[in-house]
Parts: structure tokens; sequence; C-alpha cells
């Protein structure tokens, strides 16, 4: 057996959670409403990252071509204020990689790239997106939380993605036999004082129709 088909053991498994960046592409499957690459953040990292203030942290919401997404990074980190260092490197190349990985995936040229600091409860409601799919990526914080249906019956478990682990969702706009039974909703936390950094990732099917589309996550 190998690794991928490892992913659907349980049978109301419809998420593949694999150890590698290439696992993200089971997304493909017919029988798999999202995939996720679990993956553990280096302990430098998640320590510079954790201990950034709120307001230094880079945002942006911006649609671009995967090849441009590292600069485009080190610029919001510059005009934020944070200054050149190993791990500022490593969040912009990581972006970047996931950006080319998705697209990729997606077969698109553009993406919709959305990096922001969350700090309030924004979406408590779990929705399944009018997309094809969405990458979504929690750096700093808590990740966000997904629930699966089995046949129009929502099952009682509420699964949390792992900080760092970069997770990709189908939408209702997925062409092929779409699995709608995978919905997520941004974890509860607001009075915590936690700052959450979020990296969500659309493909761009029009550009001249989306370019100006607002999207949160």
């Amino acid at each position: 057996m190998t690794h991928s088909q490892e992913f659907l053991r349980d049978k109301f498994a419809r998420v593949g959670v694999g150890t590698t960046p290439k696992d993200l592409a089971f997304i493909g499957n017919p029988n798999c409403g999202a995939a996720i690459w679990k993956r553990q953040p280096l302990k430098s990292f998640q320590a510079w990252i954790d201990a950034i203030e709120p307001d230094n942290l880079p945002t942006a919401r911006v649609v671009l071509q995967p090849s441009v997404a590292k600069n485009a990074i080190i610029n919001l980190a510059e005009s934020s204020g944070l200054p050149d260092c190993r791990e500022r490197t490593i969040l912009a190349e990581d972006i970047a990689a996931l950006a080319n990985m998705f697209a990729s995936i997606m077969r698109t040229s553009y993406l919709k790239l959305s990096l922001v600091a969350v700090t309030t409860n924004k979406c408590l409601n779990f929705q399944i997106d009018q997309l094809k799919a969405r990458l979504i990526c929690t750096y700093r914080g808590c990740g966000l939380q997904y629930e699966i249906s089995e046949k129009d019956n929502k099952l009682t478990n509420i699964y949390s993605v792992p900080t760092g682990s970069p997770i990709i969702i189908k939408g209702t706009l997925w062409p092929e036999s779409p699995i709608l039974d995978i919905s997520y909703q941004s974890p509860p936390f607001e009075g915590t004082g936690e700052t959450r950094l979020v990296l969500t990732l659309d493909p761009v099917e029009d550009l001249e129709v989306q370019v100006n589309q607002k999207f949160l996550h």
C-alpha cells in the first residue's frame, strides 16, 4: 500500500493527511475533499514569528503569479519593518513554494494571495467556498477547524489543522464530482490575546473578473 492509499483507510475519511509536499496533490482524488501536508515548523522559526509585534506582521491581499511570490513577501516584510534574517527568508520561500505547488495542482497561472493578521473571531460558521479550491496555512496561532459530513449528516467531530500545516479544501466549483462534505471555520480564540497569521491562496480562473474580488478566510 502506498503512502497516498493510506490516507483513506477510515470509512469516514475525506481528508488526506500526508507528510510530504507532494501529498497535497492527493486533492485530485475524487474521494478526497481536502488534503493536508502535516509538518512541524522549525522551533527557531516559530519562536521568531510568534514574537513579532502584531503591527509588524506582513499583511496583503494581492493577485500575482507564483514566480513573484517570494519577492512580494520580502517587500511586504520590509515595509512592515521586519529586518532581514534567516527566518524572514524561510517565510518568504515557504509561501513561494506553496504558491508554486498550489498553482501547479490547480493548473492556473495566477493566484489570489491573502496574508492576514487575525485578532478576532472572523468566521465561526462552517463554510464551503464558492470556488474550485483554496489553500490555507496558519503560520502563527491556532489552525483552522474542519468537519466532515456523511450523506447529509454532519459528524460530531471537529478537527484542527496544526499550525504551519497547509490544507487544500475543495469548493463548490470543483469540476469533477465535487466532494462537498468538508466544511471549515476559523477557530474561536477571541479574548485570548492571540494574533494569528494566516495565508490563503485561491486560483484565479478569470484575471479581469477576480483581480478586485474581496475574500476572507
